[in-house]
């Protein structure tokens, strides 16, 4: 969408999805914003104000904020950063007002940092944070998520294909594989090749959608 790429999705053969990482905001524990309301009517009062980091332009935090600007009708400073690392940083020290940051990243962040998660982008509570309610259920219908999984250059010999995808299968649905990715805070979301598939079609005519009224790029 954004320039002329070496790849593109129909040039690859996505084989199984394992994280569904949907987005979220955390603030400062000092912050003034306790709730996604606060956050919204000041900056409804004071346009611009308010300064959301990312991990940079076009990242799927960029566009987690900008979805949320379009449904809630407010505009921020977007502050991007190299990493989420550097977005960490400059909320536990105070740089910025609001981190758009992924729900696994963040929860890994409250171990160490004082912050605290507003709200989750995703259709449900997340079992990774059982504490930290939807947008959707604070009144914002936002969505928005990072899918993790693994694809394969168009044209694998039919029998090579299916032995990868039973290798993912297998490995996906081990016992030591979802206790390291509870462990990390990484929602598993296990999807086959063709239910994978048709999630990222689905995604890049949402993500098509938006560039068309809220380019990232100018």
């Amino acid at each position: 969408m954004e320039r002329q790429a070496r790849y593109s999705l129909d040039r690859l053969d996505p084989l199984y999805n394992l994280v569904d990482d949907p987005s979220s905001f955390a603030v400062h524990n000092e912050g003034q914003f306790k709730t996604l309301t606060d956050v919204v009517t000041f900056a409804k009062a004071n346009p611009n104000s308010v300064t959301v980091g990312t991990t940079g332009i076009g990242s799927d935090d960029h566009l987690a904020m900008l979805v949320f600007q379009r449904q809630a009708g407010v505009t921020f400073t977007h502050v991007p950063f190299q990493g989420s690392a550097a977005n960490e940083a400059a909320l536990a020290n105070k740089k910025i007002m609001l981190s758009a940051v992924n729900i696994g990243e963040a929860m890994q962040y409250k171990q160490k940092d004082p912050i605290a998660v507003l709200g989750v982008m995703a259709d449900k509570k997340v079992e990774q944070a059982p504490d930290v309610a939807t947008f959707k259920d604070q009144g914002f219908n936002a969505l928005m998520s990072s899918l993790r999984g693994i694809a394969a250059p168009k044209g694998l010999p039919p029998d090579v294909r299916t032995k990868l995808v039973d290798a993912l299968d297998k490995a996906a649905n081990d016992p030591g594989f979802q206790a390291k990715a509870k462990d990390l805070y990484q929602p598993v979301r296990l999807l086959p090749p063709e239910k994978y598939a048709a999630e990222l079609a689905e995604s890049t005519k949402e993500l098509r959608e938006l560039w068309a009224t809220n380019p990232w790029l100018k």
